[in-house]
């Protein structure tokens, strides 16, 4: 059993995972580049929220440490990000590949290397095993696998624990070993298989639920159309035993839905499909937009409050966040938008109190489903405002009881005349 692991990237994922194997015994070295990260972490305190992690913190004890360089281990674990660039929907590995390049110095024969960030497929033999191979020790010397996380925001604890996990070891002594580091905190079941399979695995997975949700969205579209509710429509279909449909929404957000499906198909001419539902989810925010101009239609110099910057509910998380898209294309008609979110404190875009949000404002959309929104009271945020509409594109506030209180209040997705 190794005695020494060096995470890699102290992020949503390296971080958790770091705390679960100090946790398990492990003597954890936790490396990450910003140094208010790792300041942070070695004066007790946590760059950001999740459920448990404070916990898991304060129990790891002297079994973690954070640094900004990487030290000698037995197994080094590179959890670091893989953004998408912008205009050329690519993957930048350049993370992965400075994260590969600091381990260079300090790996030892029978060491293990695993990648956990989402790459595009065949990446660990192109690109990672390559640049680990520049320390003088020839694959084989030294051992690699790929273990994506299957985990999201605000479960991620649980998930790490309980879901199932793919391992894809570059020979089999490698997946073996992979899998003896995560059976130490996982309870799920471990499947091993090879390399590029494992890297293919995390892409379709999210992928499938990218296409699932832009389906779900079409359906949407189609049911205004129609003059149906479709919410009520896919509660119907889903009780056929063999149907599924997700929900529909202002757009798709988050680090993996949003972004892996562009990393699948990065290196083909193949993903037709694919790419329209990417298509379809990346318009969302533009036809919000179009439901809140025809709301707006009559009112000069109108102010949007926009409820939830976060991409999901109850975290905060804003990474690829649609909210962020339909406030930059909504200023750019020049109307003015004010943003409230409980649970995000730093933001593109300047967040205010629910009271302030709400003041003089024409319109509230409801773009996070956070459960809180449930919770507030309609007549309460009435007072302040200029005019009262609220679109909710997530199907979470009371219909009825914002409509007693003197709301005009559309859903997304629902067609009927209300």
């Amino acid at each position: 059993m190794p005695k020494k692991i060096c995470v890699l990237g102290l992020g949503y994922i390296g971080l958790p995972t770091a705390l679960l194997l100090a946790n398990s015994g492990y003597s954890v070295t936790g490396v990450d580049i910003n140094e208010k990260v790792v300041k942070t972490l070695n004066s007790g305190e946590l760059p950001f929220k999740e459920p448990g992690l404070r916990e898991l913190l304060e129990n790891a004890g002297k079994n973690f440490t954070a640094k900004t360089q990487v030290e000698r281990a037995d197994v080094f674990i590179v959890a670091v990000p893989t953004p998408i660039e912008k205009f050329t929907k690519v993957s930048d590995l350049s993370y992965v590949r400075l994260a590969s390049e600091m381990i260079v110095p300090v790996l030892k024969q029978k060491n293990l290397v695993i990648l956990e960030s989402t790459v595009p497929p065949g990446t660990g033999e192109r690109l990672v095993i390559p640049i680990l191979e520049k320390s003088g020790l020839e694959i084989g010397d030294f051992y690699f696998a790929y273990c994506p996380e299957r985990a999201i925001p605000g479960r991620t604890l649980y998930e790490m624990v309980h879901n199932d996990r793919v391992v894809g070891g570059y020979d089999q002594l490698s997946g073996k070993l992979a899998k003896e580091v995560y059976a130490s905190f996982v309870k799920g079941e471990i499947h091993i298989t090879d390399l590029k399979t494992a890297e293919f695995v995390k892409l379709i997975e999210n992928t499938y639920r990218d296409v699932n949700i832009a389906l779900a969205n079409e359906f949407a579209l189609i049911a205004e159309e129609c003059g149906i509710d479709v919410w009520k429509a896919i509660e119907l279909a889903n009780r056929h035993p063999r149907v599924n449909i997700l929900n529909p929404g202002p757009g798709v957000g988050g680090h993996c839905i949003a972004i892996d499906p562009w990393f699948l198909t990065e290196h083909t001419t193949r993903g037709k499909l694919v790419l329209m539902a990417r298509d379809v989810n990346d318009y969302m925010p533009n036809y919000v937009l179009q439901n809140v101009r025809k709301m707006l239609e009559s009112i000069r110099d109108a102010t949007i409050t926009v409820f939830g910057v976060a991409y999901k509910g109850n975290v905060d998380d804003t990474r690829e966040t649609p909210a962020l898209k339909f406030i930059r294309l909504a200023k750019n008609e020049g109307y003015e938008v004010k943003c409230y979110d409980p649970y995000v404190s730093e933001f593109e875009f300047e967040l205010c109190s629910l009271e302030d949000a709400v003041r003089e404002s024409d319109c509230i959309v409801v773009m996070t489903d956070h459960s809180v929104f449930k919770e507030i009271d309609p007549n309460y945020v009435g007072k302040f405002m200029r005019h009262k509409q609220i679109l909710d594109t997530r199907n979470i506030v009371n219909r009825e009881k914002w409509n007693r209180a003197g709301f005009k209040v559309k859903v997304l997705g629902d067609g009927r005349k209300v």
